[in-house]
């Protein structure tokens, strides 16, 4: 079988180089750190511990060789310090750190030093045992009277002494010790250096060969695979235009080289068509044409449209007059029927926006709110041009009186429901003595029943509206609030708390027994943050997923956002709206207002 370098062995080839030095690189490093850890752990495990362990033998040997020297030559009682220091150092001191280098003394791997030690400790016991019977034989007052041992124990205490030279002999040798164990320290720790020298020399030359390479594979693949792509590409896009193209591809060994040749084949094919459609269109039946092979189905229909045509040529030019003739009628119909819509169309939107003009006429210009409500906030944004959210805001007996409404439906129906919602809460108000927000809720629910007749559940009409509404006594720094399905936020140091609304819709029958509205009241601190919405913000479908905001989201939001002035909160509200809402539309009116006590 003859050899193909075929596109899938050419790219196979470029990218296993790649993924072979990927793979080079990945094992180096992973086998240099390793050993780069194993190496920073015996320095760390064991040379530097045991370095530490043999540096306080030798402070202990040099300690004991001043106690026993004082011991001998000063004259002290037993409980001097002096004293209590040797026999501690010899009862637990130096068992203690024996043990402790003994420990480290298996983790050795230089046998000359664990045999060093071993040695060591057995002069150090000679030694000590020797301090031991110095200690026994001048053990009061009257031994260091006694001219027989004191004429033996100075000698052995003195410069020249056998302590003395037992302790120096003790303390070159640990010296020795010490000096090698911190040079095999220093070893470890310069082949752990060398070898991640090596590591960055290896990383560094596969972060050369790398891009290098992969620029090679890439101008590989554009030579010999993209660019005679991007050029049956073009003739594709040439031919979809209904183009023929004139370039010829070049035809190679591969499966592009294969589909170059049957690109060409097609091409000149299509040029034969088309030059037989030419002369067909001229009227020229006797025009002769070649299909490409017998299993040519187009080139065989065509040979039948010829017949075809010919043969039907007198019948097709009657029915092209007449419906030629009934398209022409149509098209004038048509053209009357829009001018209709159109102006009808005009009519209705006029309408609406004259709608949205008397809307928001009712709606409290922005000069009260700020005067009754300095500090806060409304965010509003219908879903139409009219909308069945509005607001509501009044001042009666030195109180302030705010309110959110959520109307059913929204556009033109919402809008209604708004203006009745509106004149019913004025009226309430302007003739209630003692102002209570759940009273003022129970009449207006008995207003909008009374107003849409919805006296029983067997009414067909359910339409009526949701609400939160407050009183707010600056003086007594105190908040009255009732709500409808829409709940009160209050944020008080940071902590964000929840006052549930009833869940009884505004106007609906409910059952025999009439329910009433609950009336909460807060007392109020300097600081405090007051929101009220309708559901239109947390129901708003956006995000990734196209999922709903959600209440839980909002809250969060409102607890992020409630330090910053009111302003930026609103401008935050509307711009988190719109990123979450993306290309979606929006799915009900919205209505948030924010209050900083």
């Amino acid at each position: 079988m003859k050899f193909r370098f075929t596109i899938g062995r050419r790219i196979g080839i470029g990218f296993g180089t790649l993924i072979v030095l990927t793979l080079a690189a990945f094992v180096t490093t992973n086998l240099t750190l390793k050993n780069g850890r194993e190496k920073t752990n015996e320095v760390t495990n064991v040379y530097t511990p045991s370095v530490s362990l043999l540096t306080r033998l030798d402070l202990l040997v040099v300690n004991a060789q001043m106690l026993i020297t004082n011991w001998v030559f000063i004259q002290n009682p037993d409980d001097v310090p002096g004293k209590i220091a040797m026999r501690k150092l010899l009862k637990e001191d130096y068992p203690g750190l024996k043990s402790q280098i003994k420990q480290y003394e298996t983790k050795w791997t230089n046998e000359h030093t664990k045999k060093t030690v071993d040695s060591l400790f057995v002069q150090i016991d000679s030694l000590f045992y020797t301090d031991k019977q110095i200690m026994l034989q001048l053990n009061s007052f009257a031994s260091y009277e006694d001219a027989s041992i004191d004429m033996v124990m100075r000698p052995m205490a003195d410069e020249n002494g056998q302590v003395t030279l037992q302790s120096q002999s003790i303390l070159h040798k640990l010296e020795d010790v010490i000096d090698r164990e911190q040079q095999d320290a220093g070893q470890v720790t310069t082949q752990m250096l060398d070898s991640f020298s090596i590591l960055n020399s290896i990383v560094s030359l596969l972060g050369i060969t790398l891009p290098i390479g992969g620029i090679i594979i890439a101008i590989f693949t554009v030579n010999s695979i993209v660019k005679p792509i991007r050029q049956l590409r073009d003739m594709l896009l040439t031919m979809a235009r209904g183009v023929l193209p004139t370039l010829v591809t070049k035809e190679t060994g591969d499966e592009i080289g294969e589909m170059s040749a049957a690109m060409n084949n097609m091409v000149g094919g299509f040029k034969r068509t088309t030059e037989f459609a030419n002369e067909i269109g001229r009227g020229n039946f006797t025009s002769i044409y070649e299909p490409l092979s017998g299993e040519d189905s187009l080139g065989q229909a065509l040979l039948k449209m010829r017949t075809d045509l010919y043969e039907n040529e007198q019948v097709l030019e009657r029915k092209v007059i007449e419906r030629t003739e009934e398209v022409v009628r149509q098209k004038q119909e048509i053209e009357v029927k829009n001018k209709e819509l159109e102006i009808l169309y005009k009519h209705v939107t006029d309408s609406i926006r004259y709608a949205k003009r008397i809307q928001e006429s009712i709606l409290p210009p922005e000069n009260l709110i700020h005067k009754l409500l300095p500090d806060s906030f409304v965010f509003f944004k219908p879903k139409d041009i009219v909308s069945g959210d509005f607001y509501w805001v009044s001042e009666k007996d030195n109180k302030v009186l705010f309110s959110a409404i959520d109307c059913t439906g929204h556009g033109v129906p919402g809008a209604f429901m708004s203006l009745v919602g509106y004149n019913l809460l004025k009226e309430i108000t302007d003739n209630m003595t003692h102002l209570n927000p759940a009273k003022i809720l129970d009449g207006l629910s008995e207003g909008v029943r009374n107003t849409l007749h919805q006296f029983d559940n067997k009414s067909s009409a359910k339409d009526g509206m949701d609400i939160a509404f407050c009183i707010l006594d600056y003086k007594k720094m105190e908040l009255q609030y009732s709500g409808a399905m829409n709940s009160l936020y209050l944020i008080r140091n940071r902590n964000i708390q929840e006052i549930k609304a009833d869940k009884l819709f505004i106007g609906y029958s409910y059952s025999e027994e009439q329910k009433t509205y609950t009336n909460h009241t807060v007392k109020l601190q300097k600081g405090d943050c007051i929101y009220i919405s309708s559901d239109g913000y947390a129901d708003q479908f956006g995000g990734p997923n196209g999922r709903k905001y959600m209440i839980s989201s909002f809250r969060q939001l409102l607890l992020d956002i409630h330090q910053k002035s009111l302003d930026t909160q609103r401008d935050i509200l509307e711009a988190k709206f719109d990123a979450w809402k993306g290309d979606l539309d929006q799915v009900d009116d919205i209505c948030v207002m924010g209050v900083r006590i």
